[in-house]
């Protein structure tokens, strides 16, 4: 669909008159929010907070969540094999630095506090029009990349849920 789809020429003519456009070195901060240099931090403090908590599960989910990332986004770009907006270059689709910031705000935000998802979006947000304002990106490489990320997100959580109705409830101990 995004290599040869009919939302293509729509997708192309939005990212080819918005790349380029902005403050390029601010573009370039944008973008850099979902790499794994700045991301994954983010949601190891998450975890460590998870872990200071004694929500061990939850902590170990996040982590084999960001660890799908690549594994799911490499194979699929391969796959796709599509090119980027600015460059002769392959395998543009979908993109690895959304779906890491996903991955990484998102699943942060439902470890230490849900009332911090506001962030998460905007961080997210955030990294998907810099990477579209370098032209690094097509919208769709994006868009499909924050679905990936959700998808992700929300295996996660129906496993944690699982995992956790497994264990007994209502006890309080003997009395």
């Amino acid at each position: 669909m995004a290599a040869h789809g009919p939302l293509r020429s729509l997708d192309e003519r939005v990212e080819l008159r918005i790349a380029g456009r902005g403050p390029q070195a601010l573009a370039d901060r944008l973008a850099d929010l979902g790499s794994m240099q700045v991301a994954l931090p983010v949601l190891a403090v998450a975890i460590g907070y998870a872990l200071r908590q004694r929500r061990g599960t939850e902590a170990l989910y996040a982590a084999l969540t960001m660890a799908a990332v690549p594994v799911l986004v490499v194979p699929l770009k391969a796959l796709i094999d599509r090119q980027g907006p600015l460059t002769e270059a392959v395998g543009f689709y979908p993109s690895g630095h959304t779906a890491t910031a996903v991955v990484a705000y998102f699943g942060a935000a439902l470890l230490v506090s849900v009332r911090l998802m506001p962030v998460a979006v905007l961080l997210t947000v955030a990294t998907g029009i810099g990477l579209m304002l370098r032209g690094y990106h097509w919208p769709l490489d994006v868009l499909a990349s924050c679905c990936l990320g959700g998808a992700l997100l929300l295996i996660s959580s129906m496993g944690r849920r699982r995992s956790s109705s497994r264990t007994p409830t209502g006890c309080s101990g003997p009395s």
